[in-house]
């Protein structure tokens, strides 16, 4: 019975009990036993399947062997959205016994002010970056005029960029990314579109290296306007622009 429950773990106490002919019970109190306990399912954006693990390999793996041949790496925008909120609750981590829960602390208000920040950058930091107006998010109309925003920022910040072989351009599979109306713009600023695997947002590379340095250093710091969260996030962007060139 061990053997059974422990490699079935993914589905339900009655259907094991159905399996085993057994009652309800007694296969919970087995499950007590062996030192499982119940938790509740974590949602995710999508159950990826076979061929998406494939994809995702198909890509890096490309990327990988052009690069080796044609290096084309510091010729990358990549850029993301993400939602900053002005009251960023302070976490801390804290030394406990291992049989002790973590100490707990009140989350913030579920639909607390927020602002949406927009931005785009490569190796040597931050090229263009925009928030917009309160509580909006992103759109095809709004992402396409963000796309001629961009190229006149790496016109003036990346010239060599701008009048090179040509940008290789990322971003991941949201909805205004990759509709019909951007797709086209892009198409006319002649920007190659690097390829992103399908349902693959935890692949981004702003997710790694941006997002998280930003989630960190607004940790604890509550904004009473939009100047003081820009004057926060301008003072972060320099600091991330030093440290790339520095390391570059």
């Amino acid at each position: 019975m061990k053997a059974i429950i422990e490699s079935n773990h993914h589905i339900t106490v009655r259907e094991i009990a159905k399996q085993l002919n057994v009652s309800h019970t007694t296969i919970e109190n087995h499950i007590r036993r062996l030192g499982l306990v119940k938790k509740i399912d974590i949602w995710v954006p999508h159950e990826l399947k076979e061929i998406h693990l494939t994809q995702r390999i198909n890509v890096c793996d490309t990327n990988f062997k052009r690069n080796a041949i044609d290096p084309f790496l510091k010729r990358i925008i990549t850029g993301d959205e993400k939602w900053i909120v002005y009251n960023n609750v302070n976490r801390k981590r804290s030394w406990s016994k291992h049989d002790e829960p973590a100490q707990t602390i009140s989350k913030a208000e579920l639909h607390q002010k927020k602002i949406m920040l927009s931005i785009w950058w490569d190796y040597k930091g931050v090229v263009y970056f925009e928030l917009l107006p309160n509580n909006r998010t992103i759109n095809s109309d709004v992402y396409c005029q963000q796309r001629m925003k961009l190229e006149e920022a790496i016109k003036e910040k990346r010239p060599e960029l701008a009048n090179c072989k040509g940008i290789v351009f990322h971003h991941d599979n949201a909805r205004p990314h990759t509709s019909l109306a951007t797709r086209t713009k892009l198409l006319e600023l002649g920007w190659e579109v690097m390829s992103h695997p399908p349902y693959s947002s935890d692949l981004a590379p702003s997710e790694y290296h941006l997002f998280r340095s930003l989630h960190n250093f607004l940790n604890g710091k509550n904004f009473s306007n939009n100047d003081d969260l820009k004057s926060h996030l301008v003072e972060f962007l320099l600091l991330r622009t030093r440290n790339s060139m520095s390391a570059g």
